[in-house]
């Protein structure tokens, strides 16, 4: 069964509770929501395309599909701050010290959000 859709509408939640996260001071969880939200819409061009998508690097991700379609230097840049966010921003012992609460910022949770956002944009276009 084909379920790109359900991938699409998935990774358009997880933007908006990245957004969410923002509001509460959340900083951390924004910025893996943006994380996810990315990789999801990556992964659900690969299910409308009927490939298998591995990982959850959303730059990896976009680094093969490229080999179908062009992707821009700022979707590949944004990609790369979001993969930042995958492990480091759930587990307390990714950083040398503290938590991730206390290693991350507004200012960088919006520019994650921003980058999912352009993803998110990009393979809506591919899937329509």
């Amino acid at each position: 069964m084909e379920r790109s859709k359900d991938w699409l509408d998935q990774a358009k939640r997880d933007l908006e509770h990245a957004r969410m996260d923002i509001e509460q001071k959340y900083f951390e969880w924004a910025c893996f929501s943006a994380q996810q939200a990315a990789e999801k819409a990556v992964k659900a061009v690969f299910m409308k395309l009927g490939a298998e998508a591995w990982g959850h690097s959303v730059s990896d991700l976009l680094e093969k599909l490229e080999e179908k379609y062009p992707v821009s230097q700022e979707l590949k840049t944004g990609a790369l701050e979001l993969d930042k966010a995958y492990i480091p921003a759930k587990y307390p012992n990714a950083h040398p010290s503290s938590y991730p609460a206390r290693r991350y910022t507004e200012p960088e949770a919006r520019r994650m959000i921003e980058d999912a956002e352009k993803i998110i944009k990009f393979c809506q276009g591919l899937l329509s």
